[in-house]
């Protein structure tokens, strides 16, 4: 089973796309093509996606049964012991390890935001 997910990319490589997958909804591709031609549609869709983005995932002989490529996304795979997991940076920016999430702003529930949930007390 191979996916593939197009963000912002133009329509001519969607309208490529369907010789060979499904368009199950906007942008999102489902087939069980060859890996030879999974991974030449893959070859096309990093040429020709322009500013878009894309995701391919895949069935594959692992411990998750699957693997997943990138192309222009922020979001990262990363391996962790045998696992391929997703990096995503953090909403400041700042992406690598050791960084804080916190920025100085107070977390939790402000006093007005528990009054209009919980009432007035």
């Amino acid at each position: 089973m191979t996916v593939i997910v197009l963000t912002n990319c133009p329509t001519g490589l969607r309208g490529f796309l369907t010789r060979w997958l499904l368009e199950i909804s906007a942008g999102v591709f489902v087939g069980n093509p060859s890996a030879r031609v999974r991974d030449l549609l893959w070859q096309e869709v990093q040429q020709y996606a322009g500013q878009g983005r894309a995701l391919l995932a895949h069935t594959t002989n692992n411990e998750q049964g699957f693997t997943f490529r990138t192309h222009d996304h922020a979001w990262i795979p990363i391996d962790h012991e045998g696992l391929t997991l997703i990096h995503r940076p953090d909403s400041n920016g700042s992406s690598g390890p050791g960084t804080s999430p916190h920025d100085g702003t107070p977390t939790g529930w402000s006093k007005a935001s528990k009054r209009r949930r919980f009432g007035r007390r």
